[in-house]
């Protein structure tokens, strides 16, 4: 090309015709929503964060629910209650210083108070389930709500 079909061509991209011809510009887009990598940890810290705690807490050798750990029960139902599709599992555990059976035997009637309690707030029953790990894994005096997958 000469230099004066250069400059023709220059002239012409600098006049006020040519320049409503816009190029395509890429411009960014905002970043698309992340998609939790886990949803159900996602929906573990609503659950955690909205009722307070997962876990409620027993007397030695007892398995009767205090008023504290009844008001937690309350928020996990009403948050059970607003997410239907989401089933937990209710892990009842025994006493330290429990014979095996013993820790089992308590552990299953913890986890059964937590479970008949969140029944009679509404908590439909196919959306709980209780179990017992006695003494096969720490927690000692306490039952755990936790999410299932």
């Amino acid at each position: 090309m000469t230099i004066r079909k250069l400059a023709a061509a220059l002239l012409m991209l600098s006049s006020p015709a040519v320049a409503q011809i816009r190029l395509p510009v890429l411009i960014p887009r905002a970043p698309a929503p992340v998609a939790a990598a886990n949803p159900i940890e996602a929906l573990r810290t609503e659950f955690a964060a909205q009722a307070g705690a997962t876990t409620v807490y027993f007397e030695a050798g007892r398995a009767d629910l205090s008023g504290q750990s009844k008001a937690v029960l309350v928020a996990q139902a009403a948050w059970l209650r607003r997410n239907p599709a989401v089933a937990v599992r209710i892990e009842g555990h025994g006493d330290g210083g429990d014979t095996r059976d013993h820790a089992l035997a308590l552990g299953a009637r913890r986890s059964g108070e937590v479970r008949d309690y969140l029944l009679l707030l509404g908590v439909p029953a196919a959306q709980v389930n209780a179990m017992s790990w006695g003494k096969e894994r720490p927690g000692a005096g306490r039952a755990v709500t936790t999410l299932q997958p």
